[in-house]
């Protein structure tokens, strides 16, 4: 399958990873696609079949499209791609609102009565987006490996069979346990999730962790 990554930071080409081990080809978009962190990683996989482009030639060639931008640049990011170039596909959301304004740690921009899962289903109108990757560090994401077993990814989105499809075709080849939590409204507990991530990284300095439902 053709995956389009719009994002180039380590968020964008860790998922470009794991797709190609996954045996994808893969397109990263960029502002500036030739910048050097773009050219490197394209180099790291130069056996298999990688590409950088704008943002709209990624949104353009995907089959799934991945959204993997800064918060701040989200909106300019899938303007420039264009939502046409996304219509009637599935889409990964793996941003998080964060602003970063008054320095370190960083804040919720948005919480409590919407979410940026919802900004980009808004965004994306006719496009199935799917919430995910969200709620752990990228160094996680292919293959988690903690001494009590895979932890849990937490999913949402509208589109039930896209969360499916996501579940079976990515997440559980990745090696992860995954949990649906219902329609794109639930990205509204799995932002402040992220942020529960990232506060405890700025207190212990370790990204090493991540979330698991227990069962009894």
């Amino acid at each position: 399958m053709k995956i389009g990554i719009l994002g180039s930071g380590d968020v964008g080409r860790r998922l470009g990873d794991g797709f190609i081990d996954l045996g994808h080809i893969v397109k990263i978009g960029s502002r500036n696609p030739k910048q050097e962190k773009i050219t490197k990683w394209m180099a790291k996989h130069e056996k298999v079949k990688v590409s950088s482009g704008s943002f709209a030639e990624a949104a353009s060639f995907g089959e799934l499209n991945i959204i993997a931008t800064l918060w701040a640049g989200t909106d300019e990011a899938i303007r420039m791609a264009d939502p046409k170039n996304f219509a009637g596909k599935v889409v990964i959301d793996v941003t998080n609102p964060l602003d970063f304004s008054k320095g370190m740690p960083p804040r919720l921009a948005i919480g409590h009565i919407d979410s940026a899962g919802e900004e980009v289903q808004r965004m994306l109108p006719d496009s199935k987006v799917v919430k995910a990757f969200n709620t752990v560090g990228n160094p996680h994401f292919i293959h988690p490996d903690f001494p009590d077993g895979p932890p849990t990814m937490f999913i949402c989105g509208n589109d039930e069979d896209a969360k499916k499809s996501i579940t079976a075709n990515i997440l559980t080849k990745l090696g992860w346990e995954t949990i649906d939590i219902g329609g794109m409204e639930g990205a509204r507990l799995l932002e402040p999730l992220a942020f529960l991530w990232i506060m405890h990284y700025f207190r212990t300095g370790n990204g090493n962790h991540a979330f698991k439902l227990l069962r009894k």
